[in-house]
C-alpha cells in the first residue's frame, strides 16, 4: 500500500511538473540573429518563428544565396536557444522535484 501512495505522490509532482514546463514554454520566445542584424528571426518555446525581419540592405545586394543562408543561421541559432532555455528550465524544475534518481 505504502508503494501505491508513493507511486500516486510521484505521478502527482510530475504531472506539477509538466504543467509548469508547458506554461514556462508558452511564454519563450527568443530572438536571434544573423550578419551583424541583416536578418532576425524570434521563435517560441515550441519552436515556431513568429517573426523574422531582413534588412532592405540585403535585398540590395541581390544576393540571394547570402539571404537564405543569414536566414538559416538565424533559424538555426534561435533553436540553439530555445533547447538551452528549455533544458535550463527543466533543470531548475527538476532540481525541486523529491523523485529518487531524477535529481
Amino acid at each position: 500500500m505504502k508503494n501505491l501512495q508513493q507511486m500516486q505522490q510521484i505521478l502527482k509532482q510530475v504531472q506539477q511538473f509538466q504543467e509548469q514546463l508547458q506554461k514556462q514554454l508558452d511564454g519563450l520566445v527568443v530572438e536571434a540573429s544573423a550578419g551583424g542584424g541583416m536578418v532576425t528571426v524570434k521563435m517560441n518555446g515550441q519552436k515556431q518563428l513568429s517573426e523574422v525581419r531582413i534588412d532592405p540592405e540585403v535585398f540590395a545586394s541581390r544576393d540571394l544565396e547570402m539571404l537564405q543562408d543569414l536566414i538559416l543561421v538565424a533559424v538555426n541559432e534561435a533553436t540553439r536557444k530555445v533547447d538551452e532555455q528549455l533544458a535550463s528550465q527543466v533543470g531548475n524544475l527538476a532540481g525541486g522535484l523529491n523523485i529518487p534518481g531524477l535529481t
